[in-house]
């Protein structure tokens, strides 16, 4: 079982064990129902799929509700697939068993977060990319400040290069963030506390790999 379902509650601080105090990322991670179980021999690859989060039955593709029905489960948000899981985890792969944090995850381990980053919108070069803007107001350049500059074509190319970095929308993409540390784990709450900062607005779904 190589991670786990959960929802980004928010951001706080804990003093680690040193007495130094550390920015967490509170994600409510599970219970998760397993909804399928893939094999080798049936579908080509191994892997369990997990799924997360209530949903109206209304709100459901029919199809869907028969898919969680299999697994004795009420229909669920977010269905997500997991690979190339050790042995160790073999025994948690079950159709219908629920999956807590703490069964995946142990204070001190190191796991990735994936989610989607907040979108921003349609954004200028400073923000999107980090440009530093023309500077300076010398030679008439009042309006130049955050302006991209030279694109540094002349007459040989005659158009702007495919892939110039330029304004454009900003965010809203998959984002993985590697190396967070587990801080803490609530499992009575299940509630895992990683540190540093995860992707994503509050409420958003998460992927916890290990």
């Amino acid at each position: 079982m190589p991670g786990i379902l959960g929802r980004k509650v928010g951001m706080t601080s804990v003093f680690g064990p040193d007495g130094q105090n550390m920015a967490v990322t509170v994600i409510e991670a599970g219970p998760c129902v397993v909804t399928q179980v893939k094999t080798q021999e049936s579908d080509g690859y191994k892997a369990v799929q997990l799924a997360f989060g209530e949903k109206k039955e209304k709100n459901t593709p029919g199809a869907m509700v028969g898919h969680f029905k299999k697994a004795n489960t009420t229909p669920k948000r977010n269905v997500v697939e997991f690979r190339d899981f050790s042995d160790e985890f073999t025994s948690l792969i079950e159709m219908g068993k629920e999956i807590k944090v703490n069964d995946v995850f142990v204070e001190g381990d190191f796991l990735d977060a994936v989610g989607t980053s907040k979108g921003k919108g349609f954004q200028g070069v400073v923000k999107r990319h980090g440009f530093s803007g023309v500077g300076g107001q010398t030679h008439g350049q009042h309006n130049r400040l955050r302006a991209p500059g030279s694109m540094g074509n002349a007459s040989f190319a005659s158009r702007v290069i495919k892939g110039k970095r330029l304004p454009g929308r900003m965010g809203s993409e998959r984002v993985k963030n590697t190396n967070l540390k587990v801080v803490k784990i609530l499992a009575d709450q299940n509630i895992i506390l990683v540190s540093g900062s995860v992707p994503g607005a509050k409420n958003s779904t998460i992927i916890l790999q290990k």
